[in-house]
């Protein structure tokens, strides 16, 4: 079970905006994320490179935590908004809610929940 400390100090970590290094310093080493229910990605390493690989292709991610996380024994529930931006500028934005699973102090398990149409909505909207 997470103490209250560490959930704050892996908040603040993504909230620098070094979403590989809380990666690194936050999950354990045979952790494992997915979208939506969709099938996971296994392995810190493999969630960094992803994590590397996706802000490879934008100028920065402006992360914003809006509200304080929910902690209940070991699972944690962290409401995010997420702004992504390009070279040409802001970007879409988009909510989501990471819903985790943590053993001791670090995340084991974590899905993320999010509305899909957050991003065609602001596609379509340029």
């Amino acid at each position: 079970m997470p103490d209250r400390a560490s959930v704050d100090a892996f908040t603040a970590h993504v909230l620098s905006g070094d979403h590989v290094g809380a990666i690194r310093d936050w999950y354990a080493e045979d952790a494992w994320m997915r979208e939506n229910m969709g099938p996971p990605r296994v392995g810190r390493e493999a969630l960094m490179a992803h994590e590397a690989a996706a802000l490879a292709r934008v100028e920065r991610v402006d992360t914003e935590l809006l509200a304080s996380p929910a902690v209940a024994g070991d699972t944690v529930a962290i409401r995010w908004r997420f702004t992504i931006v390009t070279k040409d500028g802001p970007g879409p934005s988009f909510e989501e809610v990471a819903w985790q699973t943590w053993r001791g102090n670090k995340i084991a398990e974590e899905t993320f929940f999010y509305d899909p149409a957050q991003m065609r909505a602001a596609r379509g909207a340029g």
